[in-house]
């Protein structure tokens, strides 16, 4: 695989780090607004299959991306949000979840890391082998 192709892709940020990731990703100010909201989302959206659990976090190129279910490997979404009803893998679910989390946050809060962090994950998304699900699911 070639440099290029290596830092596309995300991975999973070791258990050392996972204390500094959601201050990273969402601040300080908003850190348990933010991580309870992606959660909240992930209830909204996965009525049927997300009932809680574990949560992966990953990054590109040290950079923090997104939160993922690990309790199964795919999802029921079921959006009334916006009307996608589809399956997706868990990773795919939590881009969904966090772009969503991202969004709503950025109406009532005025913050820089929410707008960067939406920019990097919807970069990272457009490569997504789902990106087609990932996209109707948020649109």
């Amino acid at each position: 695989m070639t440099q290029a192709a290596t830092s596309s892709l995300a991975t999973l940020v070791p258990d050392n780090r996972r204390e500094i990731f959601l201050p990273t990703l969402f601040g300080l100010p908003l850190l348990i607004v933010a991580e309870n909201a992606v959660y909240s989302f992930m209830e909204r959206l996965s009525p049927r299959d997300y009932g809680g659990g574990f949560w992966n976090f990953y990054e590109r190129d040290g950079q923090p991306l997104f939160l993922a279910p690990d309790s199964k490997s795919r999802f029921r979404i079921e959006s009334e949000i916006t009307e996608y009803r589809g399956e997706v893998s868990a990773e795919a679910a939590g881009i969904i979840a966090t772009l969503f989390t991202f969004s709503h946050l950025s109406f009532r809060h005025s913050s820089n890391r929410l707008a960067e962090g939406y920019e990097r994950l919807y970069g990272y998304m457009a490569q997504h082998p789902e990106v087609s699900e990932i996209l109707q699911a948020i649109d």
